[in-house]
Formats: structure tokens, sequence, C-alpha cells
């Protein structure tokens, strides 16, 4: 590995993020898909996500916002669990993650025609809500993994929020983003697939900077044997 080998440096961005009610809501699993079919991607995206921004630190993995809705509004406990087992991790855009939810709740009601009937109290419907994200540049610019290990160390969990979840799901580059620089910049194709292969949904931020820290310290250990 020669770390000034780069062929583009990385620039670390951070995010702002504002959220906005969209004036939609439902009262019933009809009315959800209804809205689901047409609201737009970003709502999708807050209402899947929206725990995880709001509890940076505190440990991940908690239902989105759809599975506990149709749970604690309707009472649809076996809806909430199927919607809770979607594994986010698996999509690369917000378009592939919809059509997994909307599907979900099809075969459900299809399953369960009694469902269709059921309807959430007043002050209990659904309030589709959009995430609205003002991107920044920090000022970071890198080279080289020692000089990422270094800023990476130090910058705000917003900004290893931006570039780990919404730059693969929300804005679909397929990847995180470091792990894009490392294979496409650095050529350092294994430790993009290492970086890859983590499961950001089950680390707080704190704990993915630190696992991302000690992987990349390894590989330059590695190579100075």
């Amino acid at each position: 590995m020669n770390e000034f080998s780069a062929n583009s440096s990385f620039r670390f961005y951070t995010r702002l993020h504002l959220s906005e009610l969209t004036g939609y809501k439902a009262f019933t699993l009809k009315e959800l898909l209804k809205i689901l079919n047409k609201i737009s991607g970003s709502s999708i995206y807050y209402h899947t996500h929206r725990y995880l921004q709001q509890h940076q630190y505190l440990s991940p993995e908690p239902p989105n916002d759809f599975a506990y809705w149709v749970k604690e509004g309707l009472g649809e406990d076996k809806l909430a669990e199927r919607l809770a087992s979607i594994d986010t991790i698996q999509f690369t855009s917000i378009r592939e993650l919809r059509n997994v939810i909307i599907n979900t709740i099809h075969k459900y009601i299809k399953e369960n025609p009694q469902s269709k009937k059921r309807k959430a109290n007043l002050g209990q419907e659904f309030h589709f809500i959009k995430s609205v994200s003002f991107v920044l540049y920090t000022g970071y610019e890198v080279f080289n993994l020692k000089e990422f290990c270094e800023v990476l160390s130090k910058i705000t969990v917003d900004s290893i929020y931006y570039h780990i979840f919404e730059s693969r799901l929300r804005l679909e580059r397929g990847k995180n983003d470091f792990s894009n620089w490392f294979e496409n910049s650095l050529f350092e194709k294994n430790l993009a697939e290492e970086i890859e292969r983590l499961d950001p949904y089950t680390h707080t931020m704190e704990e993915l900077r630190n696992t991302i820290i000690k992987i990349i310290k390894k590989r330059i250990k590695d190579d100075q044997n």
C-alpha cells in the first residue's frame, strides 16, 4: 500500500437535519398504502431512520415508524413484526425499500382481510414527515489512510452518519462514501469490502467510528511489517 497513491482526495461533509410535516396522514392500512405509493423518498427515509438520527449514541436496531404505528395504532402485531424485521442494510435505494414495505403490507392485508377494517383512533393516526438535509463541507480533506484516521477520530457523528447512511441509501451511491474512496482512489479493495461488510444498524455512531479506525490502523500496521 502506498499512502500517497490516492488519485483524488476525500472531503468530509456533514449535514444539518430538519423534519417537516407533509400534510399526509393515515388512519387505516389502506390509507397508509395509498400514501406510501406517492410520498417522497425523503419521507420513507425519515420514517425508517428517525430513531437512528435522533439517538445516535444509543444502541440501534429500533423498529421503524411504520412497524411501531401498525402495532400501537392499529393493534396489528404480526404485521408490525414483519415490518420491523425488514433488513434495511440490504437496500441501496429508497425505491427498493419502499417497494418491500408496500409489498409486506399488501401481502398481510391479503392474508388478513379483516385488517382493512381496523382504524386508528383520532389522535393516533400516522402523520407522514419528511427529512430535509443540508449538506455542509467540514473543511477536512485527506489524501491517505493516516490522514483519514486522524480526521475520522475528531469529526462529528453527524459527518459519519452522512457518509455511511445517507450516501449509501438516500443518495443511492451503492456503497458508503468511505468504502467508495478506499476502493476507487486508494485501490484498497479488501479494506473497502471489510468496511462495507459492517452493519451500521447494529452499531452506535461512536462504535462505528472506533471500529473503522481500528480496521484502518491494522491495515496500516500490516503494510509496515
